[in-house]
């Protein structure tokens, strides 16, 4: 499909098959989610600057009710929210602080300190070894300028959509780094993913600015303990140097 979700009426959307994870083909991705509920937040003259998103469970492919509130309302300084639920069940909550912003209004500082790695020019052409084609990893070009989905340890990726998030609506820039983050634990994974199940519980995001154009990027590292914890901490970056960073929490355990 060209797009993540098909709006059906308000509140209401339809997943598609460009949603879908590696590990279940009944189940979404968790970044086409966070891409969707942050969307859905957007306020005039402010931009979300901080988002956390938590799982509350697997979120199927399938039709979606999506709820958004003003929890801490302001001029200069919001916090909204955004549920995803499923037959009544909430699967997924997103919080997001929304700040006001102008250009001119500071100078900028320490935007360019690591500058982003050069772009391969070719794309990959495959995930995890023995898992097949999933609809979410084919929604993205995929450009690893370090590591690789297959292989072990630290990573670098650029990426860009090749899908809307919504049928019909533009794509807003904060859509293109939320619709790849969630993926850093995958793409620096420190064991085999055949033996290790790693579930993210939860991912924030922090922006200091937007992305500017189509590519984004993310240099992620994974590290564990040895009781099942984990964490990915991610830079990510666009063609003119770092944007923000994104961390993740893991629940480790053998398949």
């Amino acid at each position: 499909m060209s797009f993540f979700y098909a709006r059906k009426r308000d509140g209401v959307y339809e997943a598609t098959a460009s949603t879908v994870g590696p590990w279940d083909p009944k189940l979404q991705h968790g970044s086409p989610v966070v891409s969707l509920l942050v969307t859905r937040l957007a306020k005039d003259g402010m931009r979300a600057s901080h988002v956390s998103l938590d799982f509350l469970g697997p979120v199927p492919v399938g039709e979606m009710h999506v709820t958004t509130s003003v929890d801490r309302p302001g001029k200069k300084i919001e916090l909204r929210s955004a549920t995803v639920s499923v037959d009544g069940k909430p699967r997924a909550r997103v919080t997001a602080w929304l700040l006001q912003t102008s250009d001119g209004k500071n100078p900028g500082v320490h935007l360019d300190d690591e500058p982003p790695p050069p772009m391969p020019d070719k794309a990959v052409e495959s995930y995890f070894e023995a898992v097949p084609r999933f609809g979410y990893g084919d929604a993205l070009e995929w450009r690893f300028a370090e590591g690789h989905f297959a292989e072990i340890g630290p990573a670098a990726v650029w990426s860009r959509l090749r899908v809307a998030i919504v049928e019909g609506e533009p794509i807003p820039q904060i859509a293109r780094v939320l619709a790849m983050v969630d993926s850093a634990n995958g793409i620096s994974a420190e064991l085999d993913v055949q033996k290790y199940l790693f579930v993210p519980v939860n991912l924030t995001v922090s922006l200091t600015r937007e992305p500017i154009g189509e590519w984004v990027g993310m240099r992620a590292v994974t590290a564990l303990s040895s009781d099942g914890v984990g964490t990915t901490r991610a830079r990510l970056f666009d063609s003119r140097g770092s944007i923000g960073r994104a961390l993740q929490t893991l629940f480790v355990e053998p398949r």
